[in-house]
Formats: C-alpha cells, sequence, structure tokens
C-alpha cells in the first residue's frame, strides 16, 4: 500500500493535506493550549534558521540523552528495537530530527511525526525525501487515530506541555496495540523555591509578549553563563522544608535546581542555550511530577512499568501497554 494512503487508513476520519502535512486537528479551543502551540510555533521557527552546526550539535546531544533516558544504551540497540516495530509516532515531534532517525534506522518501518506548532511543515520540507516518514499537523491529546493500530510511541520532553497530560496518557494506550510500549519524558518537581517562580510563570506566560520571553531568555543565558564561569563551588547544608539537598555543588547549579531556572551549556551554544529557557519559561502548559505521580499517571493510564529513569531534571522510561 502507498504509503499515504497508509497512513490515511489508520485515522478515523479524511484527513487533508497541505505543503506535504497531513492535516487531523482544528486549532485548540483551550486558551493555554493555545498558547503553547503558539510558543512553539515561534519556537520552532526561530531555531530552524539557526546555524546548521548549532542544530547538529543539540540533535547529537538529544539522541544521545535519548538513549540513556529510555534503556537502548546505544544506536544498534535502538535500531533492532524499531525494525519490529510496524508504525511509530513521535509524538510532539517538534523540526522531526528525531522522527528522521527513527526513519533512518529502520526503513522498512512507518514513521509519523505528530505536531501542533508549525515546527511539523518545516520538518516535512527538510525531510521530504524520506520515504517512510510522514508529518501530521495534529494534537497528540486528540489524535484522530483509530483504537489499537500503533507499535510504539515516542514522547520525549512533551506531554506535560498538553492541557491534561493524563488524559493524555490514556489516549496513547487507546491507540497503542496492546502490548505495545510508549517511551515517555516529564519534567521533575525541584526545590519549593524554584517551584513557586515556576508556577508563577506559568500564569502570567499567556500574558507576556513572545519578545520579552525571548529578551528574559537571552538574560537568563547570560546569568548562567556568568554564573559558570566563577567556577565557584559551595557545600550546601540541606533544608528538607525547602526540598534543598544538601552537598557539595558549582554555584551556577545550585541556584539552577533551587532558585531559577538559567541554562548555560557551552558544548551547545548561545543560542540553543536561550532556546532553552524560552522553552522552559514561556508555555503556558508545563506541569512538573514527584517520582511517585509520574508512576501513578502511567498505571491510572492504563501501562505498567518497564524501563524507569529518573533524575533532577526528570522521570522518563518506556512502559508497556496493559494486555486487558
Amino acid at each position: 500500500m502507498e504509503i499515504r494512503a497508509k497512513l490515511k487508513s489508520f485515522f478515523v476520519e479524511d484527513i487533508s493535506q497541505e505543503r506535504g502535512v497531513f492535516i487531523v486537528s482544528d486549532m485548540s479551543k483551550q486558551e493555554c493550549q493555545s498558547q503553547t502551540k503558539d510558543v512553539f510555533s515561534d519556537k520552532w521557527k526561530k531555531y530552524s534558521k539557526e546555524e546548521k552546526q548549532n542544530q547538529e550539535r543539540l540533535f547529537e546531544f538529544q539522541k544521545r540523552w535519548y538513549l540513556e533516558l529510555y534503556n537502548f544504551t546505544n544506536e544498534e540497540n535502538l535500531k533492532r528495537y524499531l525494525e519490529k516495530q510496524s508504525v511509530v509516532i513521535d509524538a510532539g515531534c517538534g523540526l522531526g530530527y528525531k522522527a528522521k532517525w527513527f526513519a533512518d534506522l529502520s526503513p522498512e518501518t512507518l514513521v509519523i511525526g505528530m505536531d501542533y506548532s508549525d515546527a511539523a511543515f518545516i520538518a516535512a520540507e527538510k525531510y521530504k525525501d524520506i520515504n517512510n516518514l510522514v508529518f501530521v499537523y495534529g494534537d497528540i491529546a486528540n489524535t484522530k487515530i483509530k483504537d489499537n493500530v500503533i507499535s510504539y510511541i515516542s514522547c520525549d520532553q512533551v506531554i506535560h506541555h498538553t492541557d491534561d497530560p493524563q488524559a493524555t496518557m490514556v489516549e496513547f494506550a487507546r491507540i497503542l496495540k496492546p502490548g505495545s510500549e510508549l517511551a515517555v519524558y516529564v519534567y521533575a518537581k525541584k526545590a519549593l523555591p524554584r517551584e513557586l517562580l515556576d508556577e508563577h510563570f506559568r500564569r502570567i506566560s499567556k500574558l507576556t509578549s513572545k519578545e520579552e520571553m525571548w529578551a528574559m531568555s537571552k538574560q537568563l543565558t547570560e546569568l548562567g553563563k556568568r554564573l559558570s564561569e566563577l567556577n565557584v563551588s559551595l557545600d550546601v547544608p540541606s533544608v528538607p522544608l525547602l526540598g534543598i539537598s544538601g552537598g557539595k555543588m558549582d554555584i551556577q547549579r545550585f541556584i539552577y535546581w533551587n532558585f531559577l531556572k538559567c541554562f548555560w551549556n557551552e558544548e551547545l551554544g548561545v543560542e540553543t542555550s536561550i532556546t532553552t529557557n524560552f522553552d522552559w519559561f514561556a508555555p503556558a502548559n508545563a506541569q512538573r511530577y514527584t517520582k511517585e505521580e509520574f508512576m501513578e499517571m502511567v498505571i491510572n493510564g492504563g501501562f505498567v512499568g518497564r524501563n524507569f529513569h529518573s533524575e533532577e531534571a526528570c522521570h522518563s522510561g518506556r512502559f508497556t501497554k496493559k494486555l486487558v
């Protein structure tokens, strides 16, 4: 079956096509989701114009992290895994580099990159010559895909940006074949002072212009860079009531984890660091979870644990859809 006809057979209704992208969702009527969509459209449009070398550094960094987060260990293991899957979705694919990676590793697998921002159109144009890769403009929380047809869902660093992540988890379980897997990542809750600041921005982000957010992101990047360049470590006392862990740490990391996200990564460079700070503060939807809250969401979504990973930044894992 021709790949585009095959794709259409997975959906419960007819889907249109525009600029090489399949359209399955109208604009969200949820205020926060609509704002988040607009923010990521702006982010990915801006970042797609960044120097190719900077993009490639980010893409390679993310690939290495993906293998660690989801317990694939190395690319060969991921390749063997994907070759066993017939239909894979990269849910919230952004510029599509992971979807393209999956498609390259397993040419016989149909890979669908789905995103609810203009990134879907950028990715479709960039990767239009990849025969087993298609892009869909759609809401991952309401895919309009038939029940029990998808072999593997990768939702890396995205589900917390949906209006109701628990409902999105249930949607993923609905479209997955029984016994198939979901790879998913959520933000971890940080120390109380930082959580209070982050929650403040969830409330005001939709009232703040993107220009102001980009300006602040640039300022925070410079702050993170200057703190890192101090090369100063602290022996921090534990403050359990505030969620501050004790121990020796760099001053930039101390402020970053406990008070204010001021991301800086010398390897990735200035523009990628600015984009990372924007990515954190600008979306109205950006839920954070404790380990226990995350696992409760996984179980209530219809999944059982397989591989679980937890660190200060995130919780992630591959989880299997229950057979009954």
